[in-house]
């Protein structure tokens, strides 16, 4: 097992008792919330009589369900305005802090925590939605969670869980122009597979994730878990210590270096011992596109869809599938593919520097003809600072449409849908079946450069071709 890792130490601190079944009993510090998976939560607590044991460790926000046009309460969804008045109440009743729409601070879970400082390095985080390993690029331990496991931090503060093994991913070299922190994470996930990091905490090291900024390293660590692996994080540096001053929550005064001196004495140690070391050139990557039904099915831009011959035996069978569900054909070109919705946003890529990213492409340029183009920022205040930049402006002028923050598309809990056979393009996380709305729509995973890229193209397209 691994030993002196980041992720040993995190968990050795924050370790109650073993339970007899074996499990660890993990002291959860920070517990993030919103619509979607805490009613029921909140349900069984009253069930069981039950109160929330540390409130103040708890933050709830609403992302999921609020729609991304016309946020006017009552909602037009009834379930919608429905889950959203459960969790106002639940909050109320329970003193939890919420950041509602209007707040300032309301936004996509995953963004709105760091961008407070409420992420911080030595943390184990836990909230009910898979992507919470985003908080990992802080030197946090972040595990998304279930409904009843939503509970168990409520009523205990604690989770039971198994002690993962560790792999290091080591990234090195400088990203060629046009190839971004997702460029970087679908690569690896291309690589080593969608079944590769189970059992697993990923380690992401090498001069490559030194290079990225915290936003990057978001980006990384948030489809960690699309690769299979329970959470995935990055080890802080200055660069982590740089974003997180002066941020709201962020330690002050001489606590603030007391604060550096201990987070940086729970970094992996030099002679850190790992179950498992995989090493990649950054020079190797290119823009990157999934091409099928699942986050690994990912080829360079330039590149063809693989035909079966190509691929693992054990990867031929969802191969066929993805064939016949999005219409393409092994030995295609990618590139060129025509595309009817492109989306910007989600807690992948809905910040600031993906928003401005973005606007490099869009600026003086115009989207195709025929296709629906937008931008959801990830939260209110990466919205108020895109404006304050002027970037609405630059993506409403090449005719995108400029939303409020929210989930949106990235699934289909919100009116942003796919209908029938549309294919998008998008800076999301998943490309699941129907996983943006319509159960026959077709999703192509990207960076936000690259969905900026497709929606002046019409087509999938090389964005190093724009640069």
């Amino acid at each position: 097992m691994s030993k002196g890792t980041l992720f040993d130490k995190v968990w050795d601190l924050h370790t109650v008792g073993t339970l007899p079944s074996g499990l660890t009993q993990l002291f959860i510090g920070l517990h993030l919330i919103h619509e979607v998976t805490s009613p029921q939560a909140f349900a069984m607590l009253k069930e069981r009589d039950l109160k929330v044991l540390f409130p103040q460790r708890t933050i709830a926000t609403v992302d999921h369900i609020v729609p991304t046009e016309n946020q006017a309460r009552p909602f037009v969804d009834s379930m919608a305005e429905e889950m959203i008045q459960a969790l106002e109440k639940s909050c109320q009743e329970n003193d939890i802090t919420f950041y509602n729409i209007g707040s300032g601070n309301q936004g996509i879970v995953h963004v709105i925590a760091p961008e407070l400082g409420l992420t911080q390095p030595g943390m184990t985080i836990a909230c009910g939605d898979s992507h919470t390993s985003s908080h990992g690029a802080f030197g946090a331990i972040a595990f998304g969670i279930g409904t009843s496991q939503v509970r168990d931090v409520l009523a205990s503060q604690t989770l039971s869980l198994s002690k993962l093994k560790v792999r290091k991913i080591e990234v090195n070299g400088q990203l060629k122009p046009g190839v971004y922190a997702k460029d970087v994470i679908l690569h690896i996930i291309r690589r080593l597979g969608v079944k590769g990091g189970v059992g697993y905490a990923y380690e992401f090291a090498g001069t490559t994730f030194t290079q990225m900024n915290m936003e990057e390293r978001m980006t990384v660590c948030n489809m960690a878990i699309e690769g299979g692996a329970r959470c995935g994080y990055v080890n802080p540096d200055q660069i982590t210590y740089d974003y997180l001053q002066n941020r709201d929550f962020a330690p002050q005064g001489a606590d603030w270096e007391k604060a550096i001196a201990w987070w940086e004495s729970l970094s992996s140690n030099a002679d850190a011992e790992y179950d498992d070391i995989v090493v990649f050139n950054a020079e190797d990557i290119p823009p990157t596109v999934t091409w099928g039904i699942t986050p690994g099915q990912g080829i360079g831009v330039d590149e063809k869809v693989p035909t079966a011959a190509e691929l693992l035996e054990e990867d031929r069978f969802i191969a066929e599938e993805a064939y016949r569900y999005m219409d393409l054909y092994p030995g295609q070109p990618i590139q060129g593919t025509k595309i009817d919705v492109c989306f910007i946003g989600s807690c992948t890529n809905g910040r600031i520097s993906d928003l401005r990213e973005a606007a490099k492409i869009a600026q003086g340029r115009q989207v195709a003809k025929g296709i629906k183009a937008f931008v959801v920022p990830g939260s209110e205040r990466v919205k108020r600072e895109a404006e304050a930049e002027g970037l609405d402006k630059i993506f409403q002028a090449a005719g995108f449409e400029w939303r409020e923050p929210g989930c949106s598309m990235c699934l289909a809990m919100n009116p942003d849908k796919l209908q029938g056979r549309q294919i998008s393009a998008s800076s999301s996380n998943r490309n699941f079946k129907g996983r943006q709305g319509s159960s026959s729509g077709r999703t192509l995973l990207m960076s936000p450069a690259m969905v900026a890229t497709a929606a002046i193209k019409g087509e999938v397209s090389d964005v190093r071709e724009m640069l």
